[in-house]
């Protein structure tokens, strides 16, 4: 017996239709290799001639610095930027007592006596301004500072914390008006003196060197000397 295998006109020829997808698909992903090569090559076009470098990028998200690039009067005049740098602050309540009397008659008839209840604020730190540029080296990643030295930059009174304690007066004596400034210069110069005593120089000049340490390494050194 014979058999017609001859196509009916009806049927799809499975095979071809395979054969071309294929095809298809081997185009597109011909064409999409090639798409990446094409901007793998125009970025390395572009990094060549900026020169960023081909792990610039990666470095920057990861948050480094690839290249320093700041010089000694850069370094000088970042540094000289910060001006009056206040880096340490005292507060301080004190009673101080002043008083005028008389050689001849006693207190209690003449005398004048003030006690004063002060609340003050002393404020310490380093002046940067006068920063000379031989005062700054840097060797690579290492820079050399040599500082001003520490110092008091105010001693203030807050007047609206500041009161009366208390004010004592002889029996033919009227309270004299210049005494209270007086007690209020006194309390100035001893509200300094106390933190000179409690070290607010030494403060001042650590607190300065970190301040000014940590901005240094932000600009990429990794040694930072003070002499």
């Amino acid at each position: 017996m014979k058999v017609d295998d001859t196509p009916l006109a009806n049927e799809t020829p499975i095979r071809g239709t395979r054969g071309s997808k294929r095809i298809l698909l081997s185009w597109i992903a011909g064409a999409f290799l090639g798409a990446v090569v094409t901007v793998v090559l125009v970025a390395a076009l572009v990094m060549a001639a900026t020169g960023i470098g081909l792990f610039g990028p990666l470095g920057i998200l990861r948050g480094g610095l690839t290249k320093i690039n700041v010089g000694q009067p850069t370094v000088v005049r970042q540094i000289q930027q910060l001006q009056r740098l206040e880096t340490v602050s005292y507060t301080v309540d004190k009673i101080i007592s002043g008083e005028h009397d008389n050689p001849y008659l006693p207190k209690f008839l003449v005398g004048d006596r003030l006690l004063l209840m002060v609340h003050g604020e002393v404020v310490g730190g380093i002046n940067l301004a006068g920063l000379q540029p031989g005062d700054v080296q840097v060797e690579g990643r290492k820079v050399s500072i040599h500082l001003p030295a520490a110092e008091v930059f105010s001693t203030r009174i807050d007047n609206t914390k500041t009161k009366v304690y208390s004010r004592d007066t002889g029996l033919f004596t009227s309270p004299d008006p210049n005494l209270e400034s007086e007690v209020r210069e006194e309390a100035e110069r001893q509200l300094q003196q106390d933190a000179l005593q409690d070290g607010i120089l030494k403060n001042a000049g650590d607190n300065a060197r970190s301040t000014i340490s940590g901005m240094l390494k932000g600009f990429g050194f990794t040694d930072v000397d003070f002499r």
